[in-house]
């Protein structure tokens, strides 16, 4: 086995300059696939997983935990190891909870359930379209139209009411890019007790409706299958991660197309191109950096004994550039086979979402440069300010005009 002192090791962590492209420090990372060594903010030592092929094969293996509350497991900063702490459900939960959470949220999230919501989501792509259009150029794409679509989809599937979307998106912004830990607890707090009061209302209801929380208070709650915190819990990571990084995707994708002129006029040539345009995109952007894992017994893999308790980091931006599966990756190409990326994780944990998100992007993306074909910055590109945080990327605004 290779002595880990001899690896080479880089920071992690690193913001992008580019929103597309990983920070130039990650090199180190991309030469050194398929597993590696990297430094956190508190001088801790983890593993990097770079390769593709090893990446799939990891997490998919159920000897790493992707539990939070685990006294060794890794965190990227201060802030978020504290946030951590508190209980979490789905991503932050290992098996057994984590199957029954996953068995009772199958059914809503199926590609059956996604392309039976298309026309919904057509719908209110076309109404947000409407409004920006009937606002006349410039507009911000972010709060007309990448935000509000899919914090109105995921409501409607949910059961949550849209008109308090400025309370749950900006406690979500306080959640995942709050100025320090206290602030980011005040946020979750304040969501756990805004799902109370909301399943007490659902509770009080005599006809229950149909969203999904709807059946899980009024059936897996009221059997006992879900207690009170786990469905609080659950509640916001469905609420929070099914609209903050679509709107994220939304955002960034249609930054990128119109930064890369030439793929953009072959999409609108051939709009059949779309899916595989955003799976291109889900590749390339990899918004989601860093995929957190901690060993729960030794692993012998790629020539490395990753023991008991060592943190593992899944640098998703550098494995969807993995040169061994993907030809000249830092090239965007729409004609790319790119839907084994891992943007969404992989094995047990791969996003619940991902056929809806897919379904939303799609959609967006489409009629978004189907109605306005002349459709492009307000602004030079390097005055558009993109949202702190190292490991989510995303886009504070998006000037636009047409």
């Amino acid at each position: 086995m290779t002595d880990m002192t001899e690896t080479p090791t880089v920071a992690f962590p690193q913001s992008r300059t580019c929103p597309y492209h990983p920070p130039a420090a990650y090199d180190p990372l991309r030469d050194t696939r398929p597993l590696t060594r990297a430094r956190l903010y508190d001088g801790r030592l983890v593993w990097t997983v770079t390769g593709h092929g090893l990446a799939r094969t990891l997490l998919a293996d159920p000897r790493l935990s992707s539990d939070p509350t685990r006294p060794e497991f890794p965190a990227t900063t201060e802030r978020i190891a504290q946030v951590r702490r508190r209980r979490s459900a789905l991503l932050g939960v290992d098996d057994p909870e984590h199957r029954v959470q996953r068995r009772m949220m199958i059914p809503s999230f199926t590609l059956q359930r996604a392309t039976a919501l298309r026309p919904h989501i057509q719908r209110i792509v076309d109404e947000r379209l409407d409004a920006m259009i009937a606002g006349g150029p410039p507009a911000d794409l972010v709060p007309a139209f990448a935000l509000p679509v899919p914090s109105m989809v995921i409501c409607a599937l949910l059961g949550v009411p849209y008109e308090d979307h400025d309370f749950f998106e900006g406690q979500s912004r306080r959640l995942l890019r709050g100025p320090t830990a206290a602030d980011s607890m005040d946020a979750r707090a304040r969501m756990e007790a805004y799902f109370d009061e909301l399943i007490d209302r659902k509770q009080r209801q005599d006809a229950p409706g149909d969203g999904v929380l709807d059946e899980l208070v009024h059936q897996r709650l009221a059997e006992g299958e879900l207690d009170r915190e786990g469905l609080i819990a659950l509640a916001i990571i469905l609420l929070v991660a099914g609209h903050e990084t679509t709107a994220n995707m939304i955002s960034l994708g249609t930054f990128t197309l119109l930064r890369h002129p030439e793929r953009l006029a072959e999409l609108r040539a051939d709009p059949d191109l779309v899916p595989a345009a955003v799976e291109e995109l889900l590749r390339m952007l990899s918004i989601a950096d860093g995929l957190l894992r901690v060993a729960a017994e030794d692993i012998e893999v790629a020539g490395e004994t990753i023991r008991a308790g060592d943190g593992v980091i899944f640098s998703t931006s550098v494995i969807n550039r993995d040169e061994a599966v993907y030809a000249d990756p830092d090239t965007l190409d729409l004609h790319r086979p790119a839907r084994h990326h891992v943007a969404f994780g992989f094995g047990i944990h791969q996003c619940l979402g991902q056929n809806l998100a897919r379904a939303e992007m799609e959609i967006a993306l489409r009629t978004l440069f189907g109605r306005l074909p002349g459709l492009r910055l307000a602004v030079p590109a390097e005055e558009i300010p993109f949202k702190p945080g190292d490991t989510i990327q995303g886009m504070l605004e998006l000037p636009v005009t047409w």
